[in-house]
């Protein structure tokens, strides 16, 4: 295993981790107005990170998947939780998924559509975000519909809300949010994606790769315990 020093000189040469959330999946983290903070399992975790190397903790907010990519260009970030993609292996390096989450389509209310089955219809357009992870999913499952991009998941959803599409792909957990928020439309019934989430670390980073292969594992084993002695059956951690 690496040292604690050889991590810190690659992912917190200053003594703080600036790590990158992604602020769209409120399943992964959110702000607390009443806690004054951000919490969800990618606060945690990152709190648990810095913890163990004893050293500083900045979560940088984004408001996509796209923006994250596009900041480590401008080397803003030192880690980043995002889905593990390996069309882009060889820019990062990803842990192992630490949990899962869903993806799903939001409708109008009166559409016909009730379950995730029901949308792949010939002429039917589906909006999703361009760089989002559960896209090149839909693109391989979808056989009739068609994917309409866009630059974000809330410009997926804006394709929708002003009839530019029949259904908006999405997190389960931020169309759920939009749908109580806007008065009309509905999320159908399932999930067509199911989307690991990992750390990111620069390709380069190869001690701080090999501590994060071993952070997680630990992670899941100790979660898997919690889970034994509490006689929960949930696969995901949260």
């Amino acid at each position: 295993m690496p040292t604690r020093k050889q991590v810190l000189s690659e992912i917190a040469p200053t003594g703080v981790i600036r790590a990158a959330v992604n602020m769209s999946n409120a399943a992964l983290v959110r702000w607390d107005h009443h806690a004054g903070a951000l919490v969800g399992p990618n606060a945690r975790i990152g709190r648990k990170i810095a913890e163990q190397l004893d050293c500083g903790l900045s979560l940088i907010q984004h408001g996509s998947a796209a923006d994250i990519l596009a900041a480590a260009d401008r080397g803003e970030w030192d880690i980043a939780f995002i889905a593990s993609d390996p069309s882009r292996a060889d820019l990062f390096s990803f842990s192992p998924p630490y949990m899962s989450v869903k993806a799903t389509y939001l409708v109008p209310e009166a559409s016909s559509f009730r379950t995730v089955g029901d949308v792949d219809i010939e002429g039917v357009q589906v909006a999703s975000a361009r760089s989002a992870a559960y896209t090149k999913q839909l693109e391989r499952i979808l056989e009739k519909a068609t994917v309409s991009h866009t630059d974000s998941p809330a410009a997926a959803v804006h394709l929708l809300v002003s009839s530019q599409c029949e259904v908006a792909a999405g997190l389960t957990e931020f169309l759920v949010q939009i749908s109580e928020r806007t008065s009309g439309f509905r999320l159908v019934e399932g999930a067509f994606s199911k989307i690991p989430q990992t750390i990111a670390v620069q390709r380069r980073s190869i001690h701080a790769s090999a501590f994060f292969t071993d952070f997680i594992r630990r992670l899941n084993g100790t979660a898997a315990a919690d889970r034994d002695l509490a006689g929960d059956g949930e696969e995901d951690l949260e």
